[in-house]
């Protein structure tokens, strides 16, 4: 999580100072200087949100508002670029999808929200600003886009989220999961959508830039609430299963081999019309040849990054792609891409650590079950 630049040119969020009032230990991330944990402890936050609830500083990721211009149409455009069913969006859901190369490969992951009148996406870090390039180079003749990389965006996360913001603004208690609105936050005007990405109930919040640490300070104001850094984000989102771009999918990837089969619209399976569909299309109709897989080690020995995945024979079919200790789990757990014939559930395979090989089995995910409140 420390492989992004580490010059004096890291940029900040607008919560920077009150990270170092709250003792967050500060490393650089995604090109800006972010806290990855705090006095609690990795372990600690994991735990305090998975139990109550947890503030994330994620205003680093890129916010994308699109309009369409005079006579042309929103929605057609943004489909153009992703495989996700945007046209199905009524204004005030929102969408988990990818933007796709020529090849099917993932040039990052983001969500869509349509508002009605404009569609607001949030974009990984570390690929917003060559996603906005992607972006106005690909529908920039169709749709005025507004990059809004200054404002804030927290994600309020874990079972007692709900209690926490419904006393500031009593609609938030009435949102399902992958929907947003327009919450007023003790006179802050703020697009809050119930999501996250911890498989925990919880919100993400936009705040103007200059309202961010007002809003932060309001919410850790409750006994409920601590701050948790960039570590817990991290174990949260492996025990829920979640991709993290650029380790579990990349331009190399496609949707189907990450096994995101589910974020790829029923009728734009049939009617392609994005980059890479032909390829998509080809592996729904026969099969990935390749498929990311839980994965369960034995004991309590734990697979990074970069392990090699081996069969019973020794061979080696994959390498991992995320992998670390679970607090909720209380063990250790992994995914990577193993070949498909070895991709079935209950495969037993191992994964090479120190170059001795640790017997492990591929598993359903998530790890951890998600409690999205659905109504």
């Amino acid at each position: 999580m420390t492989d992004a630049p580490s010059s004096a040119s890291l940029q900040r969020t607008p919560l920077y100072d009150l990270h170092r009032e709250l003792g967050g230990k500060m490393v650089p991330f995604a090109g800006y200087d972010m806290p990855v944990q705090y006095p609690q402890g990795v372990l600690g936050e994991h735990l305090h949100t998975r139990a109550s609830c947890g503030l994330f500083d994620v205003s680093h990721m890129g916010q994308i508002r699109l309009t369409a211009k005079p006579g042309q149409d929103l929605v057609g455009a943004m489909e153009s670029l992703v495989p996700g069913d945007i046209r199905g969006l009524k204004p005030g859901q929102m969408r988990y999808t990818q933007l796709t190369n020529e090849t099917g490969g993932i040039l990052d992951d983001l969500m869509v929200t349509s508002t009605g009148d404009h569609l607001l996406l949030v974009v990984n870090a570390a690929c917003k600003h060559d996603d906005l390039a992607h972006i106005r180079k690909g529908i920039g003749d169709r749709v005025e886009i507004e990059p809004m990389f200054a404002r804030g965006l927290l994600a309020l996360q874990g079972p007692r989220a709900v209690d926490v913001l419904s006393r500031y603004a009593s609609q938030a208690r009435t949102m399902v999961f992958m929907t947003g609105a327009v919450l007023r936050i003790d006179g802050v005007e703020c697009y809050v959508t119930r999501s996250g990405y911890t498989g925990c109930d919880g919100y993400e919040i936009a705040t103007p830039a200059d309202s961010a640490t007002h809003v932060a300070r309001l919410l850790l104001s409750n006994e409920e609430v601590k701050p948790i850094g960039l570590g817990a984000r991290d174990s949260l989102r492996l025990e829920a299963g979640l991709c993290l771009y650029g380790h579990d999918i990349d331009t190399t990837t496609t949707p189907i081999e990450a096994g995101l089969l589910w974020s790829v619209g029923k009728e734009r399976r049939a009617q392609g019309g994005f980059p890479g569909a032909a390829v998509v299309q080809k592996q729904i109709a026969e099969g990935a040849p390749r498929r990311r897989v839980g994965l369960k080690p034995e004991g309590r020995t734990i697979a990074r990054e970069g392990a090699e995945i081996v069969d019973g024979a020794g061979k080696v079919i994959g390498k991992v792609t995320s992998g670390g200790f679970g607090p909720s789990l209380n063990g250790p757990m992994a995914m990577g891409y193993v070949e498909r014939a070895q991709a079935a559930n209950g495969t037993k395979l191992a994964l090479v650590v120190r170059g001795k090989p640790v017997a492990a089995e591929v598993v359903p995910m998530p790890f951890v079950k998600h409690t999205y409140f659905r109504g």
